[in-house]
């Protein structure tokens, strides 16, 4: 599992957002940022225009299993690039574990919600490796 943070500007956000849907990234979380940067945003305050150095932008967080690494991170470049400074950024980071708390699955399971046939199969993995565990105590025992 891969935890990504996005720093993108305000006016791509919607634009991000579909090309996530799009391809199949269900959740995310963003929030409001200011940081400092090469980028300069002039404002307007009761008609007098200021410079300032602090820009505001959008951090996305999205945790990810690793075979949707790349896809969600193509994604956001190409729907986050307008080929000007201040673009952002985009951070992938190791996560070790993680846990719905709804229904206390663990790892990546935890981070969608499978089809019928990926629950059989998990579900005849698990019978799997308890017949295995079985075995293994028998053999102990002996």
């Amino acid at each position: 599992m891969k935890k990504i943070e996005a720093i993108i500007r305000k006016t791509k956000f919607e634009e991000v957002k579909e090309t996530l849907l799009d391809v199949g990234i269900e959740w995310f979380s963003y929030c409001e940022v200011r940081g400092i940067g090469k980028s300069r945003q002039d404002r307007i305050y009761r008609g007098v225009m200021y410079g300032t150095d602090i820009i505001e932008r959008l951090m996305l967080t999205i945790v990810v299993r690793n075979v949707n690494v790349e896809k969600t991170v193509q994604a956001i470049l190409l729907s986050a690039q307008t080929g000007e400074v201040g673009d952002g950024r985009i951070f992938v980071s190791p996560i070790d574990d993680s846990y719905r708390i709804r229904t206390g699955e663990r790892g990546d399971i935890s981070l969608y919600n499978p089809t019928d046939e990926e629950l059989i199969d998990l579900a005849t993995k698990d019978a799997k490796s308890e017949e295995v565990k079985k075995e293994d105590k028998v053999k102990v025992k002996l």
